[in-house]
């Protein structure tokens, strides 16, 4: 008891976390030469760093509030969604009966979904719209004797992976070969299949990490790594009593449908059609397409407000199918909401590094004088330092198409002028930001998904340090042999 007291006093708040990572960056740009601007009052590329002011820093999480609104609205409407579906009792009760069908084979989920949820990475970037189902796979893996982190490890592996082989993911690959300076051409089958190898490659690790660890779990519940409080609060918010033979009625069956129906609208939705020629782009920008009767933005061009939307709708049509009076509806829906705020509060700290990079120009300076560094190192060096380079940009600039307008101007330039592959480099750049978006606490999406599943962000950095260690050398050297090949 004394160990698991200590262990509790000395344990850090995500907040705390990020905070004490903004101060370290406020206070490293003291310490470095000062930037230079020209008659224009533009910046001179690498030429130094504004010195964070105490008003920077505290601006910081505000500022990075305001950049996250999107998502944040998102969480608060999806946390009213699953508020009014599980008052419906059809969720719980349809996990149940899922366990009991499946007796003793749960451990099968694992690979289908963390294969289904790497399809939405590796195809459009899935990742923050994952929040939700954090909670909904919590229970599932509750259930079936396991433990959130089972959960968590499904949803932030799965995607992630995906992410990191990103194959036509428009956020990632897209943006950065929009990104490169005039002139340069890319060889996009040798994006995609080296997309491929990376994803599959990574797939299989995390797949196979995962099943062994729950695994463990199945057969002895002493093996999981949560804490004591961990497991209670795991336990208070998912453990429900067992009933042996649970039945949907037809009420919540159709309710299970549209619960479905929607995340299968919102992740079609987010799939790029206009990129692969599904959707004609004057289409698009016209909003004539029938799919766009919904929100006025049709599929494929859907985001954070339009997925919004499609959850504030379909918990109403979920409240009136159940039955709900007005205000039992307008009530659960606020209370579900008013569960994620801590969610958002998260997201919307965590930005807050991005901002204070952006503010001080310490991202630009980094990346200037990596570049120049890198200039006189060979190509089977230069891949791996380049990689190493990206994975600490990305720890600072979670976002994907953010960082590539940052980095890929800079190092898509000068891989082509060294006479490199500019493909490897552009896989380099979307592994790096992949792996770092499997841990960083700078990532909202995973900051705020396991707050939802109740594990502690310090846990996860325990449980997946060596499978995502494993992963990112695995990807090194992928990239290494492709830099030598090509």
């Amino acid at each position: 008891m004394k160990k698991e007291v200590e262990k509790k006093k000395f344990s850090l708040t995500p907040f705390s976390i990020i905070l004490i990572l903004l101060a370290l960056l406020a206070l490293i740009t003291h310490f470095l030469p000062s930037a230079d601007f020209d008659k224009n009052g533009e910046l001179v590329s690498g030429s130094g760093v504004v010195a964070a002011s105490l008003s920077d820093f505290l601006m910081a999480p505000v500022n990075g509030f305001a950049g996250a609104v999107e998502v944040c609205i998102f969480v608060l409407i999806l946390g009213g969604f699953l508020a009014m579906v599980t008052k419906t009792g059809a969720l719980e009760t349809g996990i149940k009966v899922l366990v009991k069908k499946l007796k003793g084979n749960e451990l099968v989920l694992i690979p289908i979904l963390m294969f289904i949820f790497s399809i939405g990475g590796t195809t459009y970037g899935m990742l923050e719209e994952t929040v939700g189902f954090y909670a909904i796979l919590s229970a599932t893996m509750v259930a079936a004797g396991l433990d959130t982190v089972v959960a968590s490890a499904i949803v932030l592996l799965g995607a992630g992976t995906g992410v990191l082989g990103s194959t036509i993911n428009p956020f990632a690959v897209g943006t950065a070969i929009d990104a490169l300076p005039a002139g340069i051409e890319v060889n996009q089958g040798i994006i995609i299949a080296l997309g491929a190898i990376l994803w599959w490659v990574s797939y299989v690790i995390a797949t196979l990490f995962v099943m062994n660890y729950a695994r463990k779990v199945k057969r002895d519940k002493g093996s999981t790594i949560l804490s004591l409080q961990e497991q209670k609060a795991m336990q208070k918010e998912y453990s429900k009593t067992t009933e042996e033979n649970p039945k949907l009625t037809g009420r919540q069956k159709l309710v299970l449908v549209l619960f479905a129906l929607t995340f299968v609208i919102m992740i079609v939705g987010f799939i790029p059609w206009v990129d692969f020629g599904v959707i004609s782009e004057e289409v698009a920008d016209a909003g004539t397409h029938w799919s766009a009767f919904l929100t006025g933005t049709c599929f494929g061009w859907f985001y954070f407000m339009d997925a919004s939307t499609l959850f504030l709708l379909m918990s109403i049509i979920i409240g009136i199918v159940a039955k709900f009076k007005e205000r039992e509806i307008v009530e659960t829906f606020i209370s579900g909401a008013a569960d994620m705020m801590s969610v958002v509060l998260i997201i919307a700290v965590a930005r807050g590094a991005s901002v204070l990079m952006g503010v001080t120009h310490l991202d630009n300076y980094i990346v200037y004088n990596a570049a120049e560094f890198l200039k006189v190192v060979p190509a089977f060096i230069y891949t791996p330092l380049n990689y190493l380079l990206h994975i600490v940009l990305s720890i600072l600039v979670p976002s994907s198409s953010g960082l590539a307008s940052l980095s890929t101007p800079i190092m898509g330039g000068l891989t082509h002028q060294l006479g490199y592959s500019v493909e490897t480099n552009i896989m380099a750049f979307v592994a790096a930001n992949g792996l770092v978006n499997l841990i960083t606490p700078t990532c909202g999406a995973i900051m705020g998904g396991l707050a939802l599943a109740k594990v502690d962000y310090s846990t996860w950095v325990k449980w997946s340090f060596k499978v995502i260690l494993t992963i990112g050398l695995a990807a090194m050297a992928i990239l290494t042999i492709a830099s030598i090949i090509l």
